[in-house]
């Protein structure tokens, strides 16, 4: 692979990254603003674009960032499912769901910065 085509691979991943980024903050905050759940939809393609390109990110440093918004995904989808009985109290259930969308929407925007600067995402060992 010659450096022009290592140079393209790592644009377009920033590029797909960028998407896929852009796709979960309209997500992550739609679900902070009461009545702007019009995201699932936009997360449903966010997350197959994340898993049809993760394996062109292999050996890059985009690698993690896709690893990252798989998994803060599922995190969150984790999280809601839990607390889902809370909702059956009302306000347990909104700050719940409150605190999940700020801890999604921190996951994001923290990738979001370290893809702008070309650094990987760390993960605890």
């Amino acid at each position: 692979m010659t450096d022009d085509d290592r140079n393209e691979r790592l644009r377009s991943l920033s590029n797909v990254g960028l998407i896929s980024y852009l796709l979960h903050l309209i997500v992550a905050v739609g679900a902070l603003i009461p009545g702007g759940q019009w995201g699932p939809t936009l997360l449903i393609v966010a997350l197959v674009l994340d898993f049809v390109k993760r394996d062109d990110a292999r050996g890059s440093w985009h690698e993690s960032h896709f690893r990252w918004r798989i998994h803060t995904v599922l995190w969150a989808l984790l999280a809601y499912l839990l607390t889902l009985p809370l909702w059956l109290l009302i306000l347990p259930g909104w700050l719940a769901w409150t605190g999940i969308s700020a801890w999604f929407v921190y996951r994001i925007v923290k990738g979001m910065f370290r893809m702008n600067a070309g650094q990987p995402m760390e993960f605890p060992q």
